[in-house]
């Protein structure tokens, strides 16, 4: 069995949870794979910098229901800070 290329951000590169849950659905991968490498970076930041692993959980669940439903970023979620110089004071490295 051939290894399933999944294409990373800009910034973060994608965690294992996330992994699985894409390449678990050829739909979803491929949806993930035709994203920019901003709008992938934009899901993995949304989906780690939560502090619980329930919450973790949860919002890798609704990425994958988001991505099937067409939408290419998450909504309400002003943007990765650690793109921009001017954010990182607020989170650690």
């Amino acid at each position: 069995m051939t290894k399933k290329e999944i294409a990373a951000g800009v910034v973060h590169k994608v965690p294992a949870d996330m992994e699985k849950a894409l390449i678990s659905d050829a739909q979803i991968l491929a949806k993930w794979n035709g994203l920019t490498p901003i709008q992938r970076n934009e899901w993995i930041c949304w989906t780690t910098i939560v502090k619980k692993p329930e919450t973790r959980a949860e919002h890798i669940e609704r990425m994958v229901a988001e991505l099937k439903e067409g939408e290419r970023q998450p909504c309400c979620w002003p943007g990765c800070p650690h793109r921009r110089p001017k954010a990182k004071k607020w989170f650690k490295n």
